[in-house]
């Protein structure tokens, strides 16, 4: 056992050692998805987008993108490739990846978002100012509803739960084309009326929202916290393994920008929650309640 630990420590200081951190007088190399939004996209549209932007303007550097669809090699392809000419690496920072996501060394949470309901307003879904109020609607109009949701989402396990899952249409999480979004699928189904209510990650949801703020009958309604069922989720920023330095410089713009990190959140309509998962106020959606 005390020779594996050896081992172990061994290759952790060769890992360490081997990891130059990102140099502190260069450009902000950030890795992102050039059609994902809100996230961010070429055109610098998303909130990541403006993040970075942020920061970039605040440690004095030159943002740089590499941008790489974000699905299955997304994390080989960017943070961890290097450019074939100069031997250096092609970026060096991920704006937002899940807080324990395996595949970098993650700073500290800057976004706790939740999931959403997101849906137009209908005689049959006026007033409803939560989640729950949805399972208060009479039987008969409440099992002629269309579900839009994604697999192996929490929203699976509601819809099981409350016997609705029959009436779900199951979009998947990544299609084979790269252009296609899941915010814009639920968008050309709910303005079709394929479906009548989605239920998205907070971002997306909260997007979709402000997108249609002009109309006037968009929701956007955050899931409150469930013993069963985890909605919420906190986000992070992700650096390679054994930057420790430029992993804590980081750690130390987020500590100090918050409140610009929430506000801009906020502009997209993110539904934020608290540290127990309760939602907090981000101001009203036109046409609907404030989350």
């Amino acid at each position: 056992m005390r020779n594996l630990r050896l081992l172990l420590a061994t290759a952790l200081m060769l890992l360490t050692a081997a990891a130059p951190a990102a140099p502190a007088d260069g450009p902000l190399r950030v890795c992102a998805d050039p059609n994902s939004l809100p996230s961010s996209n070429r055109h610098g549209e998303g909130y990541e987008n403006e993040i970075a932007r942020a920061m970039a303007q605040d440690l004095g550097r030159k943002l740089v993108y590499t941008f790489f669809p974000q699905r299955m090699g997304f994390v080989r392809n960017t943070l961890r490739a290097k450019d074939p000419d100069t031997g250096q690496w092609k970026c060096d920072l991920i704006i937002g990846v899940p807080k324990d996501y395996e595949l970098t060394a993650n700073t500290r949470p800057y976004m706790h978002s939740t999931y959403a309901l997101v849906f137009r307003q209908r005689d049959a879904l006026r007033g409803l100012a939560t989640p729950q109020d949805l399972l208060k609607l009479p039987p008969e109009t409440l099992g002629k509803l269309r579900f839009g949701i994604f697999s192996r989402a929490p929203s699976v396990d509601w819809l099981l739960r409350h016997q609705l899952f029959e009436q779900a249409v199951v979009y998947q999480q990544q299609s084979g084309d790269p252009d296609e979004v899941p915010g814009g699928v639920v968008e050309r189904d709910l303005l079709a009326g394929k479906i009548d209510i989605a239920i998205l990650w907070g971002p997306i949801a909260g997007y979709l929202a402000r997108q249609h703020a002009d109309a006037g009958d968009w929701v956007m309604l955050p899931f409150q916290p469930d013993a069963q069922i985890k909605f919420d989720y906190r986000i992070a920023m992700g650096v390679r393994f054994g930057e420790k330095e430029w992993k804590d410089e980081v750690d130390r713009w987020i500590a100090g920008n918050q409140e610009k990190i929430d506000a801009i959140l906020a502009s997209y309509r993110i539904p934020l929650v608290d540290e127990r998962g309760h939602p907090v106020a981000v101001g009203p959606v036109a046409g609907g309640p404030a989350p």
